[in-house]
Order: C-alpha cells, then structure tokens, then sequence
C-alpha cells in the first residue's frame, strides 16, 4: 500500500504552562508566519584571573550559561495573503494578537507569582524556556492609526527540569562535593551509585547528613554528599 504523505504546513506554536514540568497548559500562541530563521546560542564561561608577570593562564571552567532562541515573529492585519483571508476577520487585529503574546509570556500568573513557563515547538525544535525579552516594531498603520503589521523580535532562555539538570551536568566525580533533593521513589543506595558510581558509600552519607532513618528519605530533602577516596 502506498504511502501518503501530508503537505499540511506545520506552524511553529508556543505553549504556555503554570508547572515547571510543563504539564498542565494555559494556552498556545501559534504564529501567523513561521520565521524565516532562527537562532540558538551557548556560552561557556571560564575564569579570567591569571597570575602577576605571567605570559598566560590555563582556563578554569565556571559555569555554562543556559541556551538562548532568538526569533522573528511577523503579525499582519492586512489579509493580503491567501492564509490571512482564511481566518476569522477578528484574528487579523495585531494589537490583539500581541495582548495575546504577552499575556501567556510576560505578563505575572497569579498562582505561581511569576511568568509561566514556555515550550516552542516547531519541526525538530522542542525548546523549554522562558521569555527573556521582546521588542516590538510597529511598521503598518490604516488612516486613524491602528497597527496592521508588526515585528517582534524576541529572546527566550531555555531551561532544565531537574532531571534534565542532572543528566546533562553528569556530576559523578567521586572527589568533588555534591548536593541532591531527593525525588520520590529515591534510596540512599540509588543516590551515592549516581553520585559516585557505587552504592556501598550510603553509610558515610547517612552519617554526613546525620539520618536516623536511610531507608526512608522524603522527597524534596537536600542531601550533602561528601568527597570520597575510592
């Protein structure tokens, strides 16, 4: 049987959530263009200090900043494109459409006391992140002066669940000192094997941390794991 493929254009959306794990949706801002390009940016930083009467310096790791989109969005009211003049008259008001915008990425939710969380999707672009800034340029007007096109230029910082964190920074280095909240389901066991490769330091932990109890850790308790000589 033949296959058949789909020629539906995919229009890149942005998802606005109240949950850092990014479960429960508070709406999605899809675009009336998708961009033309994008760009994604990353930043080791490494120090700086080098010694007096020194002719260089061998670079110290400090930190790797957190990745960066930057994208283009073009809203138009002037209905002059064959997409345009499918949708609803009311959905070509630009300054509507940009409440909108900002209403899912800036603007403070009232249950979590900051900006939601972001997830842009389009193709193979999954991005988590939040809204860093935006600039918008007006560019159309009609005869009384009401916006009929507009660009915004924006900046969204990508970001990690714990989870993510963690396997990304693939922190296993048994002689450096580390800290863990400890997720449900997690043992003390569990916890040094990621940590340091093995289990059998659980009884050090336990007395660094002094528990009374190993075996039953509640979640979200901060854990110290000391370095060890192996």
């Amino acid at each position: 049987m033949a296959l058949i493929s789909s020629n539906k254009l995919e229009k890149l959306k942005i998802t606005a959530y109240t949950d850092e794990k990014r479960n429960t949706s508070s709406g999605t801002f899809d675009v009336m263009f998708n961009p033309e390009s994008y760009s994604l940016s990353y930043e080791n930083v490494y120090s700086k200090s080098q010694g007096i009467n020194t002719s260089g310096r061998k670079l110290k790791y400090a930190l790797s900043k957190p990745s960066e989109l930057s994208l283009k969005l073009i809203m138009d009211g002037t209905g002059v494109t064959e997409y345009l003049l499918s949708i609803a008259r009311s959905d070509l008001d630009v300054s509507k459409r940009i409440r909108k915008f900002l209403e899912l990425t800036t603007v403070m939710d009232g249950t979590i006391h900051e900006p939601k969380y972001l997830k842009i999707e389009w193709g193979t672009l999954i991005f988590k992140c939040r809204l860093q800034n935006v600039k918008i340029n007006y560019t159309l007007f009609d005869k009384g002066g009401k916006p009929l096109r507009a660009e915004l230029d924006t900046s969204f910082i990508g970001e990690l669940d714990e989870t993510e964190r963690l396997k990304r920074e693939n922190k296993s280095s048994p002689d450096l000192t580390h800290k863990r909240v400890v997720r449900a389901h997690d043992t003390l066991p569990l916890l040094c094997k990621e940590v340091y490769g093995s289990e059998s330091y659980y009884i050090q932990v336990a007395r660094a941390n002094k528990l009374d109890n190993f075996r039953d850790l509640p979640p979200g308790l901060e854990l110290y794991f000391p370095p060890v000589k192996k």
